[in-house]
């Protein structure tokens, strides 16, 4: 920041201020309209500080609020003196008529005490700008972002509010919902079972999907993804911090296109006029390249990383939707000790990922006899190798429950089992009970 820049006189309104803590002193009933707004460093001035501080002091304790009261507190405190003694809360107290526009003073109060924030801020980054061995890009960009964001946060704390209005706005909701009966309130997943259950993805909810390696968390995914950004056109993020992007758009055209993933890969597709892969490809291509989806591939990303280029998406394309895949990939490497064994994973195992089931709104987790390794392939029925189990063993605000699945290897997707697969759908007499926790092998 320039020299001359520092030498300004930071923004402030002395007027604002006396009118503030005198409208406190004529009128005591007024303290309650200001004391969740403003702290004492919201004033420029320090014996502004000191005596608004005196006064929350007898505020917290049921004192009186006057001269004399306030006096005597700043006496105790030993800053009496040095906040121009009684003669200047007199002055005070004369310096408004009335305590009517308090609300108006603390805003001028607050708004001069953000902008002298946001300078400091600004400050506080440049030194640490020139400071170039101190922290590498990402933590620097990452520290200016949040010492800027939380110059205004609890001065953008909500109030108390009316139940009244809350209840009007339930009210809206609540005809809104009957009027459109059997719509989704959330983003669709493309399953219409686990749709019933969730209402759909719900805004600000951090969806949590487990699995063993290699049963389909990727593949699921992005079917999450494919079918939000197709079907609702709502924006996603994907960072891949695993897999290339180009592996990921592989995956989702062979999703979308129902083209055989390996055939892809080893560039065997059929120009048969009856199966034209190159044909549904470009049909899929045509669908994908108009999807709201958004790839990052970078191996090896912070949670830093991750939330700064999400904010920026944010802000770009108003982002409904980020899938991380894999979360443990931003984390140092854990031992898993004999828990490798256990082939279907359960919620108490989030337990040693910190806070992860805690702060989950929902916990999924995928299940599939097929890539279980206590079974072995041929002791399968064939009609129950494809069957694929999400459990939702968390729903915050809802309830829980098991959604049988199809899992076309063939191309890494899922399906609902109510789809038809060319005869291979399972018959709903062969499907499986829900594995119990008990049963799992250990």
């Amino acid at each position: 920041m320039p020299e001359e820049s520092l030498e300004k006189v930071p923004p402030h309104n002395l007027e604002a201020e006396k009118s503030l803590l005198g409208s406190v002193l004529i009128e005591e009933d007024s303290v309650y309209k200001i004391a969740d707004e403003i702290d004492p460093d919201d004033f420029y001035k320090l014996k502004h500080q000191q005596i608004y501080e005196a006064m929350m002091d007898l505020f917290s304790n049921n004192e009186q609020i006057d001269v004399l009261t306030l006096s005597n507190r700043l006496e105790e405190k030993e800053n009496l003196e040095q906040t121009g003694g009684k003669s200047y809360l007199a002055e005070l107290s004369n310096s408004v008529p009335t305590a009517a526009h308090i609300d108006e003073y603390a805003n001028i109060v607050q708004k001069k005490s953000i902008i002298r924030e946001l300078l400091e801020a600004a400050h506080e980054i440049s030194k640490l700008s020139y400071d170039e061995e101190s922290q590498d890009l990402d933590e620097l960009l990452d520290v200016a972002q949040e010492r800027v964001f939380s110059v205004g946060k609890r001065h953008l704390q909500e109030d108390f509010t009316d139940i009244r209005t809350v209840l009007d706005k339930a009210f809206e909701r609540i005809d809104d919902l009957h009027d459109n009966q059997g719509k989704l309130r959330g983003i669709p997943s493309g399953f219409q079972k686990l749709d019933d259950i969730l209402a759909g993805f719900q805004s600000s909810d951090l969806v949590i999907l487990a699995a063993r390696p290699s049963v389909g968390k990727t593949s699921l995914a992005l079917d999450f993804a494919r079918h939000a950004a197709v079907e609702a056109d709502v924006p996603v993020g994907m960072f891949s911090l695993e897999m290339s992007k180009e592996q990921l758009v592989d995956r989702l055209l062979c999703a979308q296109a129902e083209v055989n993933l390996w055939k892809l890969r080893t560039g065997n597709l059929s120009d048969k006029p009856e199966s034209n892969d190159f044909s549904k490809i470009g049909n899929a291509m045509g669908i994908l390249s108009e999807a709201p989806i958004y790839i990052d591939d970078t191996a090896g990303s912070t949670a830093m990383e991750i939330r700064t280029k999400a904010r920026r998406l944010k802000a770009e394309h108003d982002l409904g939707m980020i899938i991380v895949d894999y979360l443990q990939l931003m984390e140092p490497h854990k031992k898993s000790g004999s828990r490798n064994r256990v082939q279907e994973v359960k919620l108490s195992h989030l337990r040693d990922s910190g806070s992860i089931e805690q702060d989950a709104d929902v916990v999924m987790f995928i299940y599939r006899k097929a890539a279980d390794r206590n079974y072995r392939i041929e002791d399968i029925p064939p009609d129950e190798r494809n069957l694929a189990q999400v459990h939702i063993a968390k729903h915050r605000n809802g309830p829980t429950g098991m959604v049988k699945t199809f899992f076309d290897e063939s191309i890494a997707s899922f399906k609902s089992l109510d789809t038809q697969h060319e005869g291979e759908q399972i018959p709903e007499e062969s499907q499986q009970e829900p594995v119990k926790e008990e049963d799992i092998p250990v």
